[in-house]
């Protein structure tokens, strides 16, 4: 499973690198395979792994802030893998050159 997710703490003033940073930790040390972008983070797994670090990264944020918008896109296709470079690398192969990505 792919998932794109976004979480948006609420109430905690303009600068929110802090914060996203805590996230984006608990991201690094999962285990899972993941691309921070400029507005999103992707992640790769089992559907419940997946699914519980997308939890705690939104459960981490209501720890530091007093409302958290979470915004999730899934991507699940049976017997995929690797398509978090698969994806963009399917699309370079039509265009039959590199494109620029996250």
């Amino acid at each position: 499973m792919l998932a794109s997710f976004a979480i948006l703490p609420c109430g905690v003033g303009q600068e929110l690198k802090e914060h996203v940073a805590a996230v984006v930790k608990l991201v690094a040390d999962s285990g899972l395979e993941y691309k921070l972008g400029a507005m999103q983070t992707t992640i790769e797994g089992e559907q419940s792994d997946v699914m519980e670090l997308i939890m705690k990264c939104h459960n981490l944020m209501m720890e530091r802030a007093p409302r958290v918008l979470t915004s999730i896109t899934l991507d699940d296709r049976k017997g995929a893998t690797g398509r978090m470079e698969g994806k963009v690398a399917d699309v370079e192969a039509v265009l039959q050159r590199r494109v620029s990505h996250e």
